[in-house]
């Protein structure tokens, strides 16, 4: 079996790097804030939509595959909307709070997914996760906005045509399927920014971690990073073992079902007007949580 921990000890040395450089530097909030709007506004965009292209998407052979990530993450979405509402626990959670958190437990980390996928599955790894991070993003994406447009003032078509990872998805897939092929001089360019959009994705997640809000939301906290770091890896080796994934997809999938969260959950939740600092605390806990639930998720295939 390979080491996972050194699998993924890159990204997650660009994490404690952003971690490091916003506590201890003068490179503090004020710098990074604009960073991530730069990575999620422009460089993943590109990163995203570059990944889409390149890779011929044969959604016929993956079908299982999607089926089985969008099942896993499906799962989660379900967990998750009907916390309020369940006996004894709901009415300790605010549903402002839990409309912004909900997200935290289904997204997931595009950054992590694709600096993984070559290394855990070789030169098949990338586009497999590429369609799944193709699918997935608007599919979660929509099911993040849905519950915070309801609550807040905010049109949910709107919200959704203004984010960029769905405009990006979208055009991704419409080029692909049109045989588009990015122009052999734009390719070095588009390639950089990807490694710059994957470099400072991370270092970004790092930089935004923060503990001190998640005091008061321990239950509405505690359930949501159960059902992504514990509850979809067992949910997806299901649907490993009963779609009978080769071992390649096998590994995509598990590698996909133990992601940290999404680091734009932040991002999302402070532009909709909920509650930023308290996301960022889940985004904070559950990118430490990924050192653990990747191999987890992995190991549980044998």
């Amino acid at each position: 079996m390979p080491d996972y921990a050194l699998l993924r000890f890159p990204d997650f040395s660009l994490i404690l790097c952003g971690w490091l450089l916003c506590r201890f530097t003068p490179l503090d909030r004020r710098i990074w804030q604009p960073v991530e709007s730069l990575v999620y506004y422009f460089l993943f965009p590109v990163l995203l939509f570059h990944s889409i292209v390149k890779s011929p998407l044969d959604v016929g052979e993956a079908s299982s595959l999607l089926a089985a990530g969008i099942g896993t993450g499906l799962v989660a979405v379900a967990l998750t909307y009907v916390l309020p509402w369940l006996p004894g626990i709901g009415q300790r959670i605010d549903r402002r709070d839990h409309a912004a958190c909900a997200q935290v437990a289904f997204r997931f980390n595009s950054f992590i997914a694709l600096a993984l996928a070559d290394r855990l599955a070789g030169p098949q790894g990338l586009p497999l996760i590429a369609m799944l991070i193709g699918v997935g993003v608007p599919v979660f994406n929509i099911a993040a906005v849905w519950p915070m447009a309801r609550g807040g003032r905010h049109g949910f078509v709107r919200e959704l045509l203004r984010n960029p990872l769905i405009v990006a998805t979208a055009l991704g897939f419409a080029a692909n399927l049109a045989g588009f092929v990015l122009p052999p001089l734009l390719q070095p360019t588009v390639t950089r920014i990807g490694a710059a959009g994957l470099a400072l994705g991370l270092m970004s997640a790092g930089a935004g971690m923060q503990f001190g809000p998640l005091a008061r939301s321990k239950t509405l906290g505690a359930w949501v990073l159960a059902v992504r770091h514990l509850v979809q890896p067992l949910v997806a080796f299901c649907f490993a073992r009963l779609l009978r994934l080769d071992a390649a997809q096998g590994a995509v999938l598990m590698a996909f079902a133990g992601l940290p969260t999404a680091s734009t959950c932040y991002v999302l939740a402070a532009r909709m007007g909920y509650n930023g600092p308290l996301v960022a605390g889940l985004v904070t806990l559950s990118t430490l949580l990924g050192m653990a639930s990747i191999p987890f998720a992995l190991g549980l295939l044998g």
